[in-house]
């Protein structure tokens, strides 16, 4: 190549710095946030691309408002960011929902010294783009700030007030009042909510006039007030109820899953650590005609191979299905390994009773099987392990501190399971 043809190349070939700003758009669009940082800071072409709101699509801002800056929310009203989450907080939270007034997403988890008052002095106006409102773990929320929340956020279709632990009946009332849009509900640990509440949200009390009848996902773990009748109430009202985790609510027994089994949209239940629940309740859930796709019973310690045989006669939907700490055996798996073909999730972890028999079991009926869980399996050895592994779709298979790789061929490939 002489010196005219080596000139002409040159002239020809484009540096990345002259690709047209929607071109290097799309290319920032694919970087992870720190490294869009990162971009901006290279030249004024670059900064100027980073701006592009395509780059933003999606991201949500985590942020430390501990002191004032005057560019912060036009930077990211700028770049169209309308999800923030706030990681410490020590100053107005009027400030966030002013500067970013087309907000749809709020995520102040943890912010522990959050209380009503800030609430308060933030909920001024009606908000009508925000869709998410995370409160989780904020223990200084009362009933005061739901009623603001109602006001002023009525197209709310998440909230989550997990650990909100001062919440009571009558905020629920305001939730059912003024929150008609609400999809999912996260109670965790309230422990003054009962029946009472959940017959509000199910708007079947007066007051509550119509209610939060499109709840599709409604949590209240640990909510040790509730009895058979908050799930009655369930049943009457929340028809759209798809998922619903009942985790260490000591009170409901199998009269309750009884109300559950006839909500023909009920995808999934959690009901691990419900000491009331037995083979009984296992029996209603067949019974009932249910579809449902998740089943969680772990540390049930009533729910044996009886509970398993009426799972294999009736739960033929069933994709995961937990049974930790469970006195089962391996004559119980044999009943679902002939039947429950398309179980993806099989969790039997601290289940003593189990054998290499049961696991030769599920590796010749369950070739679906995609993640097992065998931790303190005591009386298995590497004959059964090495028989599971057959498994084609077998990803995780969790011995404890050890895990199988996806590509792994014999057991001798086990490694162990990052800390992280």
């Amino acid at each position: 190549m002489d010196n005219q043809e080596k000139n002409t190349f040159g002239q020809n070939t484009a540096h990345i710095s002259c690709l047209y700003p929607e071109i290097l758009a799309l290319i920032f669009s694919y970087l992870n946030v720190r490294d869009k940082g990162r971009a901006a800071q290279v030249c004024a072409a670059w900064r100027e691309a980073t701006f592009h709101k395509s780059v933003w699509r999606g991201v949500c801002a985590r942020l430390h408002l501990r002191r004032s800056n005057p560019s912060l929310f036009p930077s990211l009203v700028r770049r169209g960011i309308h999800r923030i989450q706030v990681l410490s907080l020590r100053r107005s939270l009027r400030d966030v929902v002013l500067g970013v007034p087309n907000l749809e997403s709020l995520n102040l988890s943890g912010c522990y010294n959050l209380g009503d008052s800030w609430l308060s002095h933030a909920l001024v106006h009606a908000m009508p783009s925000l869709t998410e409102l995370n409160l989780s773990m904020c223990k200084q929320i009362t009933d005061s700030s739901l009623g603001r929340i109602a006001q002023h956020l009525q197209n709310l279709e998440f909230l989550d007030l997990g650990g909100c632990c001062n919440i009571t009946n009558t905020g629920l009332l305001l939730v059912a009042w003024g929150l008609r849009r609400l999809r999912s509900l996260n109670l965790r640990s309230s422990r003054h909510v009962s029946d009472t509440g959940i017959g509000h949200l199910a708007g079947l009390t007066p007051e509550a006039a119509d209610g939060t009848l499109a709840l599709e996902h409604l949590g209240l773990q640990d909510c040790q007030k509730l009895t058979d009748d908050a799930l009655k109430h369930m049943s009457l009202g929340l028809h759209r109820l798809k998922s619903i985790n009942l985790s260490f609510c000591a009170s409901i027994t199998e009269v309750g899953l009884k109300n559950l089994a006839r909500m023909s949209e009920l995808r999934e239940i959690n009901i691990s650590s419900c000491d009331n629940i037995s083979d009984v309740g296992m029996a209603f859930l067949a019974e009932g005609g249910s579809r449902l796709t998740t089943l969680d019973v772990s540390f049930c310690d009533k729910v044996g191979d009886q509970g398993l045989l009426h799972i294999s006669q009736g739960l033929f939907n069933l994709h995961s299905l937990s049974l930790n700490a469970c006195p089962i055996s391996d004559e119980g798996l044999s009943r679902i390994a002939r039947t429950l073909s398309d179980l993806h999730t099989l969790n039997i972890g601290q289940c003593s009773r189990v054998t290499d028999k049961g696991l030769s079991l599920i590796a010749d009926h369950l070739h679906q099987l995609r993640s097992i869980d065998l931790y303190g399996c005591t009386k298995i050895t590497t004959v059964g392990l090495e028989k599971l592994m057959q498994l084609p779709w077998l990803s995780v298979l969790n011995l404890g501190l050890w895990q199988k790789g996806t590509s792994d061929e014999s057991f001798k490939t086990l490694k162990p399971v990052s800390d992280n």
